[in-house]
């Protein structure tokens, strides 16, 4: 694994804490370079002192990711320093639950921008840049909730779902032009993100190191999707065949988790 992403460049969003950091992390000790992209720029200046501790490269790109100007300004930056850029990791996210009879369409529209549009308007920003070096790896980070939804979680998991579907259709559109795609539908993951909720042993969160290590061993296998940690693929494959039975699973063991307090980004 580490010839296979050494002296490449990555392109990481929302790599400020959790999945993203982790992925920078374990970038850099494979001799990638990093650029992290996120919001505040404290957080990033951290992440980035560990990755020149063990000898890295990275560019600290502090960007409001629901804005297209600072997302494309963010990718030119990286072009110029690096003249291209071979992975793309679109990872920002936020949590936001609501049942739908409380749910108004703003909630919607808030997690919308940063769960999918975010994430299309990085595509955009990138794709002309590896399509004209016929190479790349774009991956997109989404979550089981977009293969089987667990109430309340309708704005995420609708927004999730969105990402789902460009994923699938981005792939295919891309297929022969030396692009890659890969989409990830991770469970629940120990970051900041639900930090705030608990959940059941069966739904046990696992962490952010271990989530990392399993998307860069599927892009180095050029997985198409990459489903995590293994036991949700009962979950999955019981909504395939019996999605009422789906339901009563998630309703029995208490999927939904219950949250303590307040909300996170990951």
């Amino acid at each position: 694994m580490a010839d296979f992403f050494s002296n490449k460049a990555a392109l990481i969003s929302g790599a400020s804490s959790g999945i993203g950091k982790a992925l920078a992390l374990q970038l850099a000790r494979r001799g990638c370079k990093v650029a992290l992209v996120a919001r505040t720029q404290s957080l990033l200046e951290e992440v980035a002192a560990h990755i020149k501790e063990m000898g890295g490269e990275t560019l600290v790109l502090p960007t409001d990711l629901t804005d297209s100007k600072a997302l494309h300004s963010a990718v030119q930056t990286t072009l110029a320093k690096w003249e291209r850029i071979d992975l793309v990791i679109s990872n920002a996210g936020q949590y936001h639950r609501a049942p739908i009879v409380q749910m108004d369409v703003q909630q919607l529209r808030t997690s919308m921008e940063i769960n999918f549009y975010s994430h299309v308007e990085l595509v955009l920003a990138v794709l002309p840049s590896l399509l004209e070096q016929k190479s790349g790896h774009i991956v997109l980070i989404s979550t089981m909730d977009a293969k089987k939804g667990i109430p309340p979680d309708t704005p995420y998991v609708a927004a999730k779902c969105a990402l789902s579907g460009f994923g699938d259709v981005l792939r295919q559109e891309l297929y022969g032009s030396g692009v890659r795609v890969t989409t990830v539908f991770p469970g629940r993951v120990d970051t900041p993100m639900i930090e705030n909720l608990e959940v059941p042993w069966i739904s046990a969160k696992i962490s952010a190191e271990s989530c990392a290590k399993a998307i860069l061993k599927g892009v180095q296998k050029n997985k198409a999707e990459i489903i995590l940690p293994p036991q949700t693929l009962l979950l999955y494959y019981l909504q395939v065949f019996s999605p009422s039975l789906a339901d009563y699973a998630v309703r029995i063991f208490r999927l939904q988790g219950w949250e303590r307090f307040g909300r996170g980004s990951r």
